[in-house]
């Protein structure tokens, strides 16, 4: 069966870009988001890994960790770090998993878990559903998953705002409406009452219908 929101992580040990670790460990209290990548060498992904490089700021504001994997040896990611860095700008400053053995991918529903062999010999088609998202919690419980194809460049400032999103939900109980930006109201939902909403936000909020009423985003 596959991975749900709200399900356990999978736990690991692997080899990565900065040494062994254990992926439950390496979390520790923090946020985690984990992306996957179908070949070392692969076109769309140098944009991507490139990018996140340059980005990690904002997720190290956000206690968050950030990790990639893709299929072929470590010793590969190093030479591909080279050429993400001339290409990009900016080279891999976070670990990559290196998951020769398809541990991983199994583990996290990318690959079939009867699936036999390595990495070695398979080509990115082989491996096109390697190529997720997963936002994980200090919990370690998976709180959001994103799927991409192998042609389409992933949005990794989406990835940004719904961090944001989610971890004001961890935090104040809120939910985000379409389009949400931080700063923009929010939503209190059901499961809260009007009177709870009152002793909460004792400014008031608005009512468009009995379930939905917003409020200003609370810091």
């Amino acid at each position: 069966m596959g991975l749900r929101i709200g399900d356990t992580a999978p736990d690991f040990t692997a080899q990565t870009t900065e040494g062994t670790l254990n992926f439950h460990d390496w979390i520790g209290d923090s946020w985690c988001v984990l992306f996957s990548h179908p070949k070392d060498f692969t076109p769309v992904c140098t944009t991507e890994l490139g990018y996140m490089a340059k980005l990690k700021p904002e997720f190290d504001k956000r206690n968050t960790k950030i990790i990639g994997l893709s299929v072929d040896p470590v010793e590969n990611h190093a030479t591909w770090s080279k050429d993400i860095e001339e290409t990009q700008g900016a080279a891999p400053n976070y670990p990559m998993i290196g998951d020769t053995d398809l541990q991983v991918a199994k583990l996290y529903d990318m690959l079939p878990a009867e699936l036999e062999g390595s990495a070695e010999g398979r080509t990115p088609a082989d491996n096109a559903t390697v190529r997720a998202v997963f936002m994980i919690g200090p919990d370690k419980k998976i709180k959001a998953m994103l799927i991409y194809p192998m042609t389409s460049g992933r949005d990794f400032n989406e990835v940004l705002r719904l961090l944001d999103s989610i971890q004001l939900n961890a935090k104040h109980t809120v939910a985000t409406p379409v389009n949400w930006r931080d700063g923009d109201d929010v939503i209190i939902p059901p499961s809260v009452s009007d009177e709870e909403a009152k002793q909460k936000y004792p400014e008031g909020f608005t009512t468009l219908k009995p379930y939905l009423r917003t409020v200003k985003q609370p810091r």
